[in-house]
């Protein structure tokens, strides 16, 4: 019997995230406007910090209408979105699609690239996983993941360099843009925050937290959840402004019939979860500078993490494994105790 035993919690409990907001120091509450909704599978939160109920009211209906935009066109589960249209056609013609997605998948075979295709887009070939995603979870038969394989190849993914149009080579090749879409999608709505004048604010969205404050304003304080035993905290992160990007096997998972615990992170060399290493956590500046790497982490393991993270000056991180923590830069220092 295949078990779900913590997605409901994980939905739509946000303490129990891998990066949840602790209280922040000297907020007035009558400053502060909050408000959640589901996005993208994960709840997601967000709080603005300014003294005029009216710009926070429209700040906040602005970044949602921007961030709700954004997951509907990079949804793999919409027939009528860009990644259906490119799976409908692969193996034949290029499409058009909008200038921000065309980027989108610029970026993502950029960082497959850069991480030996441990980070792959087109990881959606494997669709027979589905993870509380509205079907019925169930363990693959190896011989449809080892057929899935031949149309998994970052390689495949041509996005053109002068107009957005973009193409997949091989037949039956699909995106799944789950783990290189959500911190767009988050930052998004931070833009959105801005633009409408706020100066400081925070986005949540299912382990991945950006910040926003400027000069003198309170750090956030960000709970940063511990891999090995998911109930509790590590630590806090202590940020500004900048993002806290976590990746891990208790976010979305089921149990199969043989008690092992079957997670979204695939392997794309294979089409199984990643094993070993249960969570990553990565505090950058940027957006750019991690988005796809917790996932390429949680695939190729620390050492390969290591030569990435060397191209990455300025990035910080904890990962936690079966053999135990591994931090790099300043995480060490920057994870205060409770």
């Amino acid at each position: 019997m295949l078990r779900h035993p913590t997605r409901r919690r994980l939905l739509l409990g946000g303490g129990l995230v891998m990066a949840a907001p602790l209280a922040s120091q000297a907020m007035p509450a009558a400053a502060a406007g909050h408000e959640s909704r589901v996005l993208m599978g994960t709840r997601i939160d967000l709080t603005v910090v300014d003294a005029d109920p009216a710009r926070r009211a429209a700040a906040l209906a602005a970044a949602w209408r921007r961030m709700e935009a954004d997951a509907a066109r990079w949804s793999r589960f919409r027939g009528d979105g860009a990644l259906a249209r490119l799976a409908a056609a692969a193996g034949a013609r290029a499409l058009s699609v909008d200038p921000d997605t065309a980027e989108l998948l610029r970026g993502a075979r950029r960082c497959a690239e850069a991480t030996d295709g441990c980070f792959d887009p087109t990881v959606g070939a494997y669709e027979d996983w589905h993870f509380g995603d509205g079907a019925e979870a169930r363990v693959p038969a190896a011989a449809r993941l080892a057929a899935q394989r031949r149309r998994v190849g970052f390689e495949h993914l041509e996005i053109e360099r002068d107009a957005p149009r973009a193409r997949l080579a091989r037949s039956g090749m699909r995106l799944d843009l789950g783990g290189f879409a959500k911190l767009p999608v988050l930052a998004g709505g931070l833009q959105a925050l801005q633009q409408a004048g706020v100066r400081r604010a925070m986005v949540n969205g299912g382990g991945d937290v950006l910040c926003l404050g400027q000069g003198r304003d309170p750090a956030w304080r960000i709970g940063v959840r511990d891999p090995a035993e998911p109930s509790r905290l590590r630590g806090v992160v202590a940020l500004r402004s900048g993002v806290v990007a976590s990746s891990g096997d208790y976010e979305r998972f089921f149990i199969d019939a043989q008690g092992r615990r079957q997670h979204h992170i695939l392997d794309p060399r294979s089409g199984w979860p990643t094993r070993g290493l249960h969570g990553v956590t990565l505090v950058a500046e940027q957006v750019e500078t991690v988005n796809g790497l917790g996932a390429a982490t949680m695939v190729g393991g620390v050492r390969r993490a290591q030569s990435w993270l060397a191209a990455r000056p300025g990035v910080d991180a904890l990962t936690v494994g079966d053999d135990g923590a591994w931090f790099a830069g300043r995480m060490a220092e920057r994870l205060a105790a409770l």
